[in-house]
């Protein structure tokens, strides 16, 4: 088989490997939490968020702005954490690519 028609085969194959990682990805989640557990959410690591939960006790009409940083920091977290994972996995699948002319 030429070099064109192994890497074709191959380039074919790693796409097949990306679509199946990122269904995988799209069901696996990662937990974040703030404020010592009062907010907590969950990102699904196709970069959505799957859930946003609130202790009762952290609401409080006088100080809601603590209550948006709490959240947007249980966010952040969880959403870096989904993009960690989901470059790994998808590191995982690339890193055997050989590329003529393009990679070492």
């Amino acid at each position: 088989m030429s070099s064109i028609g192994k890497l074709m085969k191959q380039a074919t194959r790693i796409q097949k490997d990306m679509e199946a990682a990122q269904a995988a990805l799209a069901n696996r989640t990662v937990e974040a939490t703030s404020g010592g557990g009062a907010v907590k959410v969950v990102a699904k690591c196709d970069g959505t968020l799957e859930s946003i939960k609130v202790d009762p006790q952290a609401v409080s009409p006088e100080d809601i702005s603590l209550l948006e940083d709490l959240i947007l920091t249980a966010v952040n977290t969880a959403l870096n954490q989904a993009k960690e994972v989901s470059n790994d996995e998808m590191g995982k699948l690339t890193s055997g690519l050989k590329i003529p002319g393009l990679m070492g």
